[in-house]
């Protein structure tokens, strides 16, 4: 294989993307122009071969590209995601299966306990074990004040967030051996917190948090904890989020590589994270930002 250089700045669209809005959650047909999942770019080499792994918001954006990546790593792939997520999910479990993995997708809202509970036990049985967990689930909006928050909607984020995230991690530890791996999706929010973001970003610095002390909690067991944080990255989420027609069009542009990222970017750090290759990595953020610093 051989890896062609390129120049970071231009690789991608450099932003100005045009308006669109969506409401929650975010679907891939709809968001102009296509994020690049690593569809027609990402090669696999074995590192995840004989895996099996669980990616909560699975259908699309980052999910997705980890759930691409992984299966062309020789990983077997189970994606949660909301049932108005369906076609977006089938998407994905059928990439899945084009790299000769198996794949499949469990429809539900991981704000519920028992649902977020249970797919960890339907993943075991469809993929016959776990072996790595991808907590990558997430809700944001954009907030006019604090004093316009409504407590429906923080819950919303709260829940999804960090409650979905809790209980799955917890029901998934016990089917975890020593050499897995979970790895969770926090933010450079976590560390630079934008205003219009602010129960967003204080549950991507709740999740630095539990990644730490989880780290250390099952590092005993042979389990590796680790994140990665993401900086502006082109999903459906974006357009869901509410921004005007100026917000989405300056969208990562105020990066050092004045661009923003692509899904595709971010599938080598999970990769990455869950291979062999981090076998001594727990307990860290890792940063993909286009050089914003965390």
């Amino acid at each position: 294989m051989t890896d062609t250089q390129t120049d970071p700045r231009d690789k991608y669209p450099e932003g100005g993307f045009p308006p669109q809005e969506q409401e929650q959650p975010g679907l891939t047909g709809k968001t102009r122009p296509a994020p690049d999942h690593g569809e027609d770019s990402y090669v696999g080499a074995g590192r995840l071969t004989g895996r099996r792994a669980l990616i909560t918001g699975g259908d699309s954006g980052i999910g997705r590209a980890v759930a691409i990546a992984f299966a062309r790593e020789g990983a077997d792939v189970a994606i949660v995601h909301l049932p108005e997520e369906q076609k977006d999910a089938d998407d994905t479990v059928a990439l899945v299966a084009d790299a000769g993995r198996t794949g499949i997708s469990f429809a539900g809202d991981v704000r519920d306990e028992e649902f977020a509970t249970s797919v960890v036990e339907s993943a075991v049985d469809a993929l016959g074990g776990l072996d790595i967990v991808v907590l990558n689930a997430a809700y944001q909006k954009d907030r006019e004040s604090l004093e316009s928050l409504e407590t429906e909607e923080f819950d919303r984020v709260f829940r999804t967030n960090l409650y979905g995230m809790i209980w799955t991690a917890r029901r998934a530890v016990a089917e975890l051996a020593p050499g897995s791996s979970i790895i969770v999706t926090s933010s450079v929010q976590a560390f630079n917190p934008s205003p219009g973001l602010i129960d967003y970003a204080m549950t991507k610095a709740a999740q630095v948090a539990f990644v730490k002390a989880l780290a250390e909690q099952l590092g005993e067991k042979g389990i590796r904890v680790n994140a990665v944080a993401p900086g502006p990255i082109w999903t459906p989420l974006i357009p869901a989020t509410g921004w005007d027609a100026e917000r989405i069009a300056q969208f990562g542009t105020d990066t050092p590589l004045g661009r923003p990222g692509q899904p595709a970017e971010l599938a080598g750090a999970y990769v990455y994270l869950a291979s062999e290759a981090a076998s001594y990595v727990s307990g860290a953020v890792l940063p993909v930002t286009g050089g914003k610093p965390l």
